[in-house]
């Protein structure tokens, strides 16, 4: 990580912090450094406590605020939680209970609401489909966000437990995968044929885009949240000034995770098509 950090007043500028309980957060960075390529980045994976999707609020809220102070004290103001299930259990409670007592020059956000803000745009029949972790799609959080944003829209939920294992044990190209890619498609068209726009509720799964597309209908379109959460950080910069000074400009990416870090940096490199060198630590 780099030793001299910039200022913005008194305060020293640091960079972004990136959240995720494993690897799927790789795919919101990338979309992050395409639409904002200067800015630094600072990434952790809980790669030893994943998945998430199936542990309860409580344990997410801990794991999730253990994640986010190690971020905030290696330097970020700003921290994106990568995380589906953890925007979904733990995102709000951070931000209502702890931000404003403990930290109230910092900022966490997370990828449901951005995504839900596009999808608005997207669909043409106004029914969607979601798939998603057990633990996202029980928390009803992509459910409320489209009640508010776009109540006039119908939503389909579904599980899709067997995907994260299938991509973080190396078989997502595999034949093996395409009976579960399928079950879950099937399932959520069948529920709802006229649904036109499919969400990726999870940022392991655009690893398995390739396999999605060739069992959706054609004439459905698939939403993966990189680039949307990308475009949704830059807005966000430009609207709050006072916390864009805060995020450190230098183009670096440094990562860390809770597993061995030879562990990590082969399996990353699946998610970010490119070598990493991460360092591990434990929370």
């Amino acid at each position: 990580m780099q030793d001299i950090m910039q200022t913005s007043g008194n305060i020293q500028a640091g960079p972004i912090g990136v959240f995720d309980s494993g690897y799927g957060g790789l795919t919101i960075l990338e979309g992050m450094r395409r639409a904002l390529p200067d800015y630094d980045y600072l990434y952790l994976g809980d790669n030893a406590r994943a998945p998430y999707g199936t542990r309860s609020f409580d344990v997410v809220y801990d794991f999730t605020l253990q994640a986010v102070e190690e971020l905030f004290s290696r330097g970020c103001h700003l921290v994106i939680l990568a995380c589906n299930t953890a925007s979904a259990k733990a995102l709000r409670s951070i931000q209502q209970n702890v931000l404003p007592v403990k930290y109230p020059d910092h900022r966490v956000l997370g990828v449901i609401r951005p995504t839900v803000e596009e999808v608005g745009h997207v669909s043409r029949t106004g029914h969607l489909g979601l798939l998603a972790t057990p633990g996202t799609v029980k928390s009803h959080s992509y459910m409320l966000e489209i009640e508010k944003l776009h109540p006039q829209m119908k939503l389909i939920e579904t599980e899709c437990p067997m995907w994260v294992p299938l991509i973080e044990t190396g078989e997502a190209a595999g034949p093996g995968a395409d009976y579960f890619v399928r079950k879950y498609i099937d399932a959520t068209m069948q529920a709802d044929p006229e649904i036109d726009t499919l969400l990726l509720g999870c940022t392991h799964y655009p690893i398995l885009l390739p396999k999605i597309r060739k069992f959706v209908p054609s004439h459905v379109k698939v939403i993966a949240q990189g680039d949307i959460v990308g475009r949704s950080l830059a807005d966000y910069l430009r609207r709050h000034p006072e916390m864009d000074r805060k995020c450190r400009r230098g183009g670096s990416v440094d990562y860390l995770t809770t597993e061995s870090a030879e562990t990590f940096n082969k399996f990353a490199s699946l998610f970010t098509g490119h070598p990493v060198d991460a360092t591990r630590i434990t929370l």
